[in-house]
């Protein structure tokens, strides 16, 4: 009899550690499933804030050292420095936001986890990521419009076939904002700003969260 109830013992105790050590594999892989989540949000916006800083960075060097002619048409110098001054503005609010959240999601613990990744990217972060996102889908054209101006307060007035040079690089650049315009930014644009995988994985989390503890209480309603 004491042998039956040690041996009942012996089994209650080891199905209680293989629950315990199944409790941790579990947290370890929401953590590692966090750290994940983290990671990816963060080259997403390195990517954005290094690219922004990027063509900001062109736009500066174009306004630092191209030279104006004296007799440059006012409306032309006018465009030209608006569209410049745009262009730095864009790509200048999206690196910003992008640098402000790369700091906050490098904050958030994947340890404790107050609330999963993606509620505390949707609730503090979403905004804010789609800001940096529009900035930087507006301001790619408006570069390619510093392109199609520069030709024209570049060489104006100083060569014989100024003209002509000035209006093939307005033409390339017009071609490339059309490019970009119909193919790119159509294709990409909305499926980046959507939340739809969001729902998807915030669903999916929750559906195993509750698989997961359905089936602990199973185990210790048989035990």
């Amino acid at each position: 009899m004491n042998a039956v109830v040690n041996w009942t013992e012996w089994d209650v105790k080891c199905r209680n550690e293989d629950m315990q050590q199944r409790a941790l594999e579990n947290e370890r892989r929401r953590i590692e499933d966090a750290r994940r989540e983290m990671d990816e949000k963060a080259q997403q916006l390195k990517t954005i804030a290094n690219q922004s800083a990027l063509i900001a960075g062109f736009c500066m060097v174009i306004i630092v050292e191209v030279q104006i002619p004296e007799d440059i048409h006012s409306a032309l110098l006018i465009s030209f420095s608006c569209t410049t001054a745009l262009v730095v503005s864009m790509m200048l609010i999206s690196m910003l936001n992008a640098t402000f959240l790369l700091v906050a999601i490098l904050r958030y613990d994947t340890v404790q986890r107050p609330i999963p990744f993606q509620q505390f990217w949707h609730n503090r972060c979403e905004n804010d990521w789609k800001r940096a996102m529009r900035a930087f889908v507006f301001g790619v054209p408006l570069f390619c419009l510093v392109l199609a101006q520069i030709g024209w307060v570049k060489y104006y007035n100083s060569y014989n076939a100024w003209i002509w040079a000035s209006a093939s690089m307005t033409v390339i650049a017009v071609v490339t904002i059309v490019m970009y315009s119909i193919h790119t930014d159509r294709k990409w644009r909305d499926w980046l700003l959507s939340n739809q995988e969001l729902v998807v994985l915030v669903s999916d989390s929750n559906h195993s969260q509750g698989a997961s503890r359905h089936s602990e209480e199973n185990v210790e309603l048989k035990l």
